[in-house]
């Protein structure tokens, strides 16, 4: 069993940063991000099991940075340039099979944080 919690949501204006944390409760080889905007399904945003090559969403790259630190159990999301579609539930995840964007692929997730961004 593992338990993550997210931290680091807020509200900022579009154009602006924000910084997501998750710390899990234990080590997880697969760790990931996801987001659910109000009256949408939840949708991957990125996953840190390659390395040095993580998968992102299409509409989230170049913006979004997905890390970890083995030693804490923590997976970070920085993310910038944020937009008013950006706006939403995020949630951590941890631990998949099959496919890493499906959300029912993933074992564990936090309660989330609310990520807000105005224009």
């Amino acid at each position: 069993q593992v338990q993550l919690v997210e931290s680091g949501g807020g509200s900022v204006q579009a154009g602006g940063s924000l910084r997501l944390s998750c710390t899990a409760s234990g080590y997880s080889r697969w760790m990931g991000w996801f987001r659910q905007a109000p009256g949408k399904e939840r949708e991957a945003v990125a996953a840190y099991y390659r390395g040095n090559s993580p998968p992102y969403a299409d509409s989230v790259k170049g913006r979004f940075t997905i890390s970890r630190d083995n030693a804490k159990n923590m997976v970070f999301l920085q993310m910038n340039d944020l937009k008013p579609e950006d706006t939403g539930m995020y949630y951590c995840a941890a631990e998949f099979s099959g496919v890493w964007n499906v959300p029912s692929n993933w074992k564990y997730w936090g309660q989330g944080t609310q990520v807000t961004v105005s224009s």
